[in-house]
C-alpha cells in the first residue's frame, strides 16, 4: 500500500499530476482543489494516496490533504460512486463543506456536482451519514473525558453533535475535536461550530 508521496511536481494538469520520487513519476489522479494547492513545476511536493483496484485497470489517486483523502475514501464506500464521481464532488466542494452537508443532510448539494443526480446524492446522505453516527460512537481515549461523554451521550446541543459527525468525516479523532466543542457556544450553528474549531486546530499546530 501506498501511503502517500513526497517528491518533485513533473506535471500539473487539470485532475492529474505526477510526482516524481527517487527517479520513478507516479501519476495521481486527483481532485481541482488539490491541483489547485499545489506549487509550480519543479516544487517539491506530499499527497496521501489511494490505490484503487479494479479488474481492467489500477490507478492511484492523491490528496493535498489527509482530510480530503479520508472523505474520498467515504465517498467510494458509497453505493453507485466510483473514484471518479468522488474526485468531480471534491473538485466542487472542500472537505468542510463535504462534511458540513453530510451531516446536516443537505443532499441537493451534491447534485450541483456533474454527472451526480438526486438517487445517487441522497444515497451518499443517508450511507455516510449512518456511517459517521457508528464512528461517534466508538470515539477513542481522550485527554477530556467529560466533554466527549456530553457530546457523544446527546448533551450537547444538536449542532454540537452534527459538527463532531462532520469533523470526524474529516478524519479527526472524535478526542481532538470534542474537547475543543464542548467549550465552545453550543448555540451556534452548525457550520460555525466546525469553522471555530477548525480555526482552533490550526493555530495550535
Amino acid at each position: 500500500m501506498i501511503y502517500s508521496l513526497r517528491g518533485r511536481l513533473t506535471v500539473r494538469e487539470l485532475g492529474f499530476v505526477v510526482i516524481e520520487c527517487g527517479g520513478v513519476g507516479y501519476g495521481c489522479r486527483t481532485s481541482y482543489s488539490t491541483v489547485s494547492q499545489l506549487g509550480s513545476i519543479g516544487s517539491e511536493e506530499t499527497l496521501y494516496t489511494y490505490l484503487y483496484v479494479r479488474e481492467d485497470a489500477v490507478e492511484l489517486f492523491g490528496f493535498a490533504t489527509q482530510q480530503e483523502l479520508s472523505c474520498f475514501k467515504l465517498l467510494i464506500s458509497v453505493s453507485g460512486v466510483g473514484p471518479k464521481a468522488a474526485t468531480s464532488i471534491l473538485s466542487d466542494m472542500t472537505p468542510e463543506r463535504f462534511a458540513f452537508f453530510v451531516a446536516s443532510g443537505d443532499s441537493k448539494a451534491f447534485t450541483r456536482t456533474k454527472g451526480i443526480g438526486a438517487k445517487t446524492a441522497q444515497r451518499i446522505v443517508l450511507e455516510l451519514k449512518d456511517k459517521i453516527s457508528a464512528e461517534s460512537l466508538s470515539g477513542s481515549v481522550a485527554s477530556d473525558a467529560a466533554a466527549i461523554s456530553a457530546v457523544s451521550s446527546g448533551a450537547a446541543s444538536t449542532s454540537v453533535t452534527e459538527a463532531l459527525e462532520a469533523l470526524m468525516v474529516l478524519g479527526y479523532s472524535q478526542g481532538e475535536v470534542a474537547p475543543i466543542l464542548g467549550k465552545l457556544d453550543a448555540g451556534l450553528s452548525t457550520q460555525d461550530l466546525i469553522k471555530e474549531t477548525l480555526r482552533i486546530i490550526t493555530a495550535k499546530r
